[in-house]
């Protein structure tokens, strides 16, 4: 009861409509995450710690799309059209590169290199995947917008591998950083942009500038959509983004502001919000996250949705990668994809007028009013 509550009085503030519109957003697809099962397996074993709060899901399951992923994930959303003839499409937030171990080691871990995500696939066998991420644009399925360059905070990872941090060592030996570290701060180093000292904003100002201009090589278009890594953000950052060509921002409603050596502040949000670059904020309502066990993502989904709707909202879903890749596990693949299908059934029952749209489009519709 709480709980919806609390949902209601988020879903108040901000740009609201009376179409019923969905936006399925999707993060991490293109970093490495777990690179085999028998990386985890030797991990576990050598006594890294990979089951951090939620982490043991992502550890177990998560790692780079393969083209059955895709093409599996593709025949799901194809049975489905809203009353406008749109497939549901999935607003696949990515990261444009993943860090070159072999490089970075023979400098001796003194100097950060990174590769396309595209030469990752190769190193993993698996390049005949990315001529379905460009099928999935074709057929607006699959619409890539930018998570990072790497979903990596590089500057306290480097500085890590350079002080001799045995775990660190360790599971880079293995193609691997997210793990557990036991960072002073609490620092995890998927959080990309995350700040252990204000002076480590120049590099990652510079990740973006550089992880823009990749994502344009890599796709032929300019990204307009950021979701920074795991939320940790300082909102200086955003003027690079929009100098790159980010109109809208992802964001938590209640954002605590990285501000360096643990410090935070506190910024209140709501969709529609402008900064002031007259970047537009897009929050999240919903959540579909059917690999993790112990709930009913289905219907705890459309709850929140109804919730969305009620209070003229856009239903922005938030389901990330790790849901729809079996490389690991195949089960978790076919088990989320099964609950995916229950989910868009029974939304397209319940809500006959309803509308598939990206990211972008939403920020544009919002812009327009």
């Amino acid at each position: 009861m709480l709980i919806n509550i609390i949902k209601n009085i988020s879903n108040i503030p901000g740009w609201g409509t009376n179409r019923k519109i969905v936006v399925i957003e999707s993060d991490d697809w293109g970093s490495i995450r777990m690179p085999s099962l028998a990386t985890f397996n030797k991990l576990s074993a050598k006594g890294l710690d990979l089951s951090c709060g939620d982490s043991l899901r992502y550890n177990q399951n998560d790692t780079l799309a393969s083209a059955t992923d895709l093409n599996s994930l593709y025949e799901t959303l194809i049975d489905f059209k809203d009353f406008k003839g749109n497939h549901p499409v999935f607003t696949a937030v990515s990261l444009a590169a993943n860090p070159d171990f072999e490089k970075i080691k023979k400098s001796n871990y003194q100097d950060y290199y990174w590769e396309p995500f595209t030469k990752t696939l190769e190193k993993y066998n698996i390049a005949d995947a990315f001529p379905l991420w460009q099928e999935g644009i074709r057929n607006k399925l699959f619409i890539p917008q930018f998570h990072g360059r790497e979903h990596l905070n590089v500057a306290p990872w480097m500085r890590a591998l350079q002080n001799g941090d045995t775990q660190a060592l360790i599971a880079f030996e293995h193609g691997l950083w997210a793990h557990n570290n036991r960072h002073p701060l609490g620092l995890s180093y998927q959080a990309a942009f995350d700040l252990e000292d204000i002076s480590d904003l120049t590099i990652q100002e510079e990740a973006i500038t550089s992880g823009l201009q990749l994502f344009e090589e890599l796709f032929g278009y300019k990204a307009a959509f950021f979701v920074p890594p795991n939320g940790p953000f300082n909102n200086s950052l955003e003027k690079v983004a929009a100098e790159g060509g980010i109109k809208y921002m992802s964001t938590s409603k209640i954002q605590n502001e990285v501000l360096g050596q643990g410090k935070t502040r506190r910024k209140f949000h709501y969709l529609g919000q402008k900064n002031n670059h007259n970047q537009i904020y897009i929050t999240r309502n919903c959540f579909f996250e059917p690999s993790q066990s112990g709930k009913d993502w289905v219907a705890s989904c459309l709850n929140d949705m109804e919730l969305a709707f009620n209070w003229k909202k856009p239903a922005v879903i938030s389901s990330h990668r790790v849901n729809y890749v079996g490389g690991l596990v195949e089960k978790n693949r076919t088990n989320s994809l099964k609950q995916l299908t229950t989910l868009l059934a029974t939304i397209q029952s319940k809500w006959p007028n309803v509308e598939f749209i990206t990211s972008p489009e939403l920020g544009n519709l919002i812009y327009s009013k």
